[in-house]
């Protein structure tokens, strides 16, 4: 495994596959006000690039491009949060996307365990550690635990996916979850429009 930090963009010509792992680290929890700071990918070879995102940014084209590209899905935990706060600072939507999170949700009903750290423990075996969750990701040089940190959010969800593919196709719900997949990109706008909260759906 290795890391391949880089500063503001991808570089020219990279290419992570078809399956892209996605996640990022922010100065806090909404989308809206707290600055978004690294976005952590990976295509699923046990590699982790890394962009680390410059105060007042608001271009990453080479990232972006991926981001809207039709042919790569994108693979984040809780990715609600990570397309919102990509859509905030670069004005761009990920789509298509999967998340491990919703899937967890959909078929792990017997359990309140869906946090990554739970799901990587109850499905794969694997044990990560969230010590350095809560540091300065604002920080201008970003220490090599914080690095190792972010890329381990990334490095197993490909595997995560397939374990709740299973799952999913074994209770009989792959189109529900399709569905909810292909909506999450408009619920992360709804949420930096103000609706974080609201039912929509509620009388």
């Amino acid at each position: 495994m290795a890391n391949h930090l880089y500063k503001g963009d991808l570089p020219n010509g990279l290419h992570l596959g078809p399956v892209v792992a996605i996640d990022c680290e922010t100065m806090g929890l909404v989308p809206g006000r707290d600055r978004l700071c690294l976005v952590q990918m990976s295509g699923g070879d046990g590699n982790c690039h890394l962009v680390q995102v410059a105060p007042g940014q608001t271009e990453a084209p080479n990232l972006c491009r991926m981001l809207t590209d039709p042919k790569v899905l994108k693979l984040f935990h809780f990715g609600r949060f990570d397309i919102a706060a990509l859509d905030h600072r670069f004005e761009v939507l990920a789509a298509p996307v999967y998340c491990t999170k919703i899937a967890s949700k959909l078929v792990r009903t017997f359990t309140d365990r869906h946090g990554l750290r739970y799901l990587l423990q109850d499905l794969l075996s694997v044990d990560i550690s969230k010590q350095q969750q809560q540091s300065d990701w604002g920080a201008e040089t970003l220490t090599p635990a914080q690095l190792d940190y972010a890329a381990s959010d990334v490095l197993y969800l490909h595997r995560l996916k397939d374990a709740l593919d299973r799952l999913i196709a074994r209770e009989g719900r792959t189109g529900i979850a399709q569905a909810c997949f292909d909506f999450l990109p408009t619920r992360a706008r709804l949420d930096l429009a103000g609706w974080p909260e609201v039912d929509i759906f509620a009388h």
